[in-house]
């Protein structure tokens, strides 16, 4: 046997055994393997009313609690100073904190009253009678040595609550008037997001909608319609010309006929817009004059939002105000043992292709790179929807700081990049720009919060673009309940997430099918929010950057993972729900932050791995 030979079947042998060895020591499930249901259009839609309710509630409840700790820390944080250090302070936790309407200081040494911001709102009789009635049932509580908190109420068309506390000694209290607008904002922002309502409206952006499979014409008039549409710029066109890029002459000639500006240029596509074509004329023109590699529609992309084996090993709690009552999601993926082996790195960047994040956010501070705005050229990625500073704070809120929530990362950078609008909404051409942007500036993994039905070869580009890289892509699934593909989230480049709720069940609104890899928490996730606050949002966009901070804990872990392993780690690793092995609704399982972890070992190519390696050293001999 000659050399070469004997060399390939010492490979094929080793091969062999590792694969035995692998199966032998992948870790056993245990326990009982869940049955996923698939609501209904009309139950779907009282399924997620409760889930947009249950929202709601729990955002008012993690508010109160972050509310009540800043009083507490600021009758401690100002004991003993003046006056006009106390004012300061107030000042500046006012202006932190928008929804703080009122503070009205108690002295009981010195019976004085000192009010900042004093001017109360104004409603009927009825209303400002209850204003007056709580205010002096908080006025009576810290004067009887309680804290004190009282139910919502409304004045004019807003909703307030008043929150007393008063310091140890008993010497000063502290009266809030608090204005509950992220209420509202949570609940318009779910029934978006949680498509129950129709989303984008036609015509605000001179969009169209079509049927995903037909491209025929359709309108859509319930949330449920969704599933069925995709959503376009009606006179915009995005093109890949077959021989490369034209010329300035053959440009010019274009916009005469077609009328039309300088076309928007992102790698191979330019996207052209005109003055006087529809979608379907200016396919038919690029057809018949230009004999393109492809063309499509200028795609929207919108917003996705809406236990396993007790291993033994020491369980990370850190002290986070919000993460033992409301964060039942990190437990539910092992994240406090998967801490003991990695909390991520900084030179491991995971990109967030969203709305934008709130750079000032307290629980976010020294976590936020520089970032993109592909919306407003020049300008900050700042967060004027609050989807993707939810997004952020899901992977990497400031942990073990004592302040609202834990992320999953305690040291992964973020890098936000603005591709959606203020309504939540982005083309591909800006989604596009974001994901080719995030990876020529560091990228390690890229989480996209974000899709449409439509399969856009442009998008596919900017997501092959990525993945050559040797970037790990993360993607949400889409909540219309639909066994229909999702898109980024079904291309093979793409790990797709679907949701799971608190009993490890599927959500009733995620979406589902046999592109699904992994399931990832994704009801009622309580995350950092603007203007200061916190708030529980359900959704796969929520589920997405569980994956995608776990990709980020595996890449700081284990540098010398390529992307694609790091992919197969995170789906060989979770723990199987539903039918045994991969099916349309969990895909492989919920991942598992501690299993990944064990798994991917510390510097070298883990057992499970092994074999891809062995295959790639016999192409090379071939």
């Amino acid at each position: 046997m000659s050399r070469k030979n004997l060399t390939v079947a010492g490979i094929v042998t080793t091969a062999l055994t590792v694969l035995l060895l692998a199966f032998a020591l992948r870790p056993q499930d245990g326990g009982t393997l869940r049955q996923a249901s698939v609501p209904d259009p009309s139950q779907e839609k009282t399924i997620k009313k409760t889930a947009l309710v249950q929202d709601v509630s729990a955002t008012d409840r993690l508010n109160r609690v972050d509310v009540s700790k800043h009083l507490r820390t600021m009758l401690s944080d100002t004991h003993g100073a003046s006056p006009e250090a106390i004012s300061a302070y107030a000042r500046n936790l006012q202006q932190g904190h928008g929804h703080i309407t009122m503070l009205m200081l108690v002295d009981f040494r010195t019976h004085k009253t000192t009010t900042y911001k004093s001017a109360l709102p104004e409603g009927t009789d009825q209303e400002n009678k209850q204003l007056l009635k709580y205010l002096n049932s908080a006025k009576a509580a810290i004067k009887g040595h309680q804290a004190y908190e009282s139910p919502s109420f409304i004045i004019g068309s807003k909703k307030y609550y008043f929150m007393a506390q008063r310091d140890q000694e008993g010497h000063i209290g502290v009266i809030a008037l608090i204005n509950q607008k992220i209420l509202d904002r949570v609940a318009q922002h779910q029934l978006k997001n949680l498509r129950l309502i129709p989303y984008p409206k036609e015509g605000k952006y001179r969009v169209e909608s079509v049927h995903t499979d037909t491209l025929k014409d359709i309108t859509v008039k319930t949330g449920h319609d969704n599933e069925n549409a995709s959503h376009y710029y009606e006179n915009e066109i995005v093109v890949r010309f077959r021989n490369g890029h034209p010329t300035a002459g053959q440009l010019q000639t274009i916009a005469a006929d077609i009328r039309c500006k300088e076309p928007r240029k992102l790698g191979y596509a330019y996207i052209f817009r005109s003055e006087k074509m529809n979608y379907s004329q200016l396919k038919t023109y690029f057809a018949y004059k230009w004999h393109p590699q492809y063309t499509e529609p200028h795609y929207m992309y919108l917003t996705n939002d809406t236990v396993s084996e007790n291993t033994g090993a020491n369980v990370i709690t850190p002290n986070d105000l919000l993460f033992s009552t409301y964060q039942w999601n990190l437990p539910a993926i092992e994240t406090g043992q998967g801490w003991n082996l990695s909390k991520g790195s900084k030179e491991v960047i995971v990109a967030v292709v969203d709305t934008g994040v709130q750079a000032s956010h307290p629980d976010l501070k020294g976590r936020l790179l520089a970032g993109y705005n592909a919306i407003n050229s020049g300008g900050a990625p700042d967060d004027d929807v609050g989807h993707g500073t939810h997004v952020a704070g899901i992977i990497g809120a400031l942990t073990n700081n004592g302040e609202g929530v834990a992320g999953i990362s305690w040291y992964n950078k973020i890098l936000p990049v603005k591709a959606l609008d203020n309504s939540g909404a982005g083309t591909t051409y800006s989604v596009a720009e974001g994901i080719i942007w995030a990876a020529d500036h560091g990228a390690k993994v890229i989480n996209l919060s974000l899709g449409n039905y439509a399969d856009s070869q442009f998008l596919h580009d900017a997501i092959k673009y990525a993945y050559d890289r040797d970037i790990v892509i993360v993607s949400a699934s889409g909540n219309d309940n639909t066994e229909r593909p999702g898109y980024p989230a079904a291309y093979d480049e793409v790990i797709a997430v679907a949701a799971t709720n608190s009993k490890g069940d599927r959500a009733s609104f995620s979406n589902y099918g046999d592109y699904i890899d992994v399931a990832a928490p994704g009801e009622s996730i309580a995350s950092t929010y603007p203007d200061n606050q916190y708030a529980a949002l359900s959704g796969t966009s929520m589920a997405s950057p569980h994956v995608a901070a776990l990709a980020g804990l595996v890449r700081s872990l284990n540098p010398a993972l390529t992307g694609k392993e790091v992919m197969e780690l995170l789906t060989s690793n979770a723990v199987d729900l539903g039918d045994a092995g991969h099916d349309k609704y969990y895909g492989w399982g919920q991942v598992d932050i501690y299993r990944t972890l064990q798994a991917a070992g510390g510097g070298q190519v883990p057992l499970q791995l092994f074999p891809q390696h062995v295959g790639e050293q016999l192409k090379s001999m071939q």
